[in-house]
């Protein structure tokens, strides 16, 4: 009987309705648990430790590798592209064969500073030049399946399931307004996707109730309440605490460096708060789109690259500034490169192997591996190298500290990458 009357007081304490939550009925689920992690004493204490986190930040519609690290000391680069091709005295040089781009100052930059690695020759074996398909194995990690249902992340983090402790943030956040990443995908745990932080916050009553019945279900825990009273109380006062704290980082955060107006530049920030916060979440993903440049393509892909490398170098050096920048890595892809001969349309069609970016305060700087031959082509694209299972190996076993085999189904070798 006691029971069942201090439940109906908690209940009636709380008006039913009284408490609201932005997103719907119940709490955000990165915000609850999250009490210790946001505070800011904690987040003070530990600020620059913990540990490591990753960016991914993904580029949809495969970018064009060849006219992103240009091959400008190239004869047959020149000989294939006209319309498109960057000159080598317009390109930001990086030694006398290769050059970024002349919209990638961010990565000139960031080269300059030793917090960019550029990995050539990216790829896999018999390369799908489908938009969907060639995603869709990037993401699972799993390029002969018939059937891809989980991502290589979601496997990760369903496999540290049970190893986060007290400071309970969710592992992965999905930042944008797009479908979820399969590369997120996993059986045990949900990753959330959010739009924005600002969205997220917890709307209370102002008088005064849910503070009341907070305190009576502390006093029916301590005398032995039910296991959903607890469970409920506790989530709830986490929920509030976490809520608070996090609207306190939104208000009090002053970037260390001017972000760029950009849809990736306002997502970076949003890290870069999430990160200064405290949270312990590990996995960030985004996606950066429009690369699909079939047509009048150099217009286009300089502007992409230009938010690209602007938003990127933005992130690294407030991530510098804070002290963050030994332990936060940033990783770049696009499901393929375009092809080595521009086409008719003033664009470029779909190809194979392209380059990876690392970027952090933590990653060997400069070129890694040779540029992919211009002549010994696969369908007049270019031939991959380097696996991509070998970096996700080498971000899972040297950065995420898990076994990549558990995640990858096998064994693929590591890349230097990590100074």
């Amino acid at each position: 009987m006691m029971k069942k009357a201090t439940r109906r007081a908690f209940m009636k304490g709380t008006g039913g309705a009284g408490t609201l939550f932005a997103m719907g009925g119940m709490a955000p689920h990165f915000l609850v648990g999250t009490a210790e992690a946001v505070s800011k004493g904690k987040a003070a204490e530990e600020k620059g430790k913990g540990d490591h986190v990753l960016v991914v930040v993904q580029l949809s519609g495969g970018n064009d590798g060849l006219n992103t690290v240009v091959p400008v000391g190239d004869d047959v680069y020149h000989k294939n592209r006209f319309i498109t091709r960057i000159r080598k005295e317009s390109a930001i040089k990086i030694d006398d064969y290769h050059g970024f781009h002349p919209s990638l100052d961010g990565f000139g930059k960031l080269l300059d500073d030793g917090r960019l690695a550029v990995l050539q020759g990216v790829g896999y074996p018999n390369p799908n030049r489908s938009h969907f398909v060639s995603m869709d194995i990037w993401h699972s990690a799993r390029p002969g399946a018939s059937r891809r249902t989980t991502g290589w992340l979601g496997r990760y983090v369903d496999g540290t399931s049970g190893r986060r402790g007290k400071r309970n943030d969710v592992a992965g956040i999905h930042l944008g307004d797009s479908r979820q990443p399969l590369a997120l995908a996993g059986t045990k745990v949900q990753t959330p996707s959010i739009q924005s932080l600002e969205g997220f916050k917890l709307h209370t009553s102002g008088d005064g109730k849910l503070k009341k019945a907070m305190e009576t279900g502390a006093k029916v825990n301590r005398a032995g309440g039910s296991d959903l009273l607890t469970f409920m109380q506790r989530s709830t006062a986490s929920a509030m605490g976490s809520s608070e704290r996090i609207q306190e980082a939104l208000k009090d955060y002053e970037p260390a460096v001017k972000y760029p107006n950009s849809r990736l530049g306002d997502q970076l920030k949003t890290v870069a708060q999430l990160i200064e916060a405290g949270m312990t979440t590990r996995i960030y993903y985004l996606t950066h789109g429009g690369f699909d440049t079939h047509a009048n393509q150099a217009q286009t892909h300089a502007a992409l690259l230009k938010q690209l490398g602007d938003a990127v170098s933005a992130f690294c050096f407030d991530m510098k500034k804070r002290g963050h920048d030994k332990r936060v890595a940033l990783m770049s892809f696009s499901e393929f490169g375009r092809r080595v001969k521009e086409n008719a349309s003033r664009g470029t069609d779909h190809g194979a192997a392209a380059p990876l970016f690392m970027a952090g305060g933590a990653v060997k700087k400069g070129l890694i591996g040779k540029h992919p031959s211009m002549t010994d082509l696969d369908q007049g694209d270019l031939k991959f190298h380097t696996d991509f299972r070998k970096v996700y190996a080498t971000v899972l076993d040297e950065w995420l500290g898990y076994d990549s085999r558990k995640v990858l189904g096998g064994g693929f070798g590591k890349v230097k990458v990590f100074a």
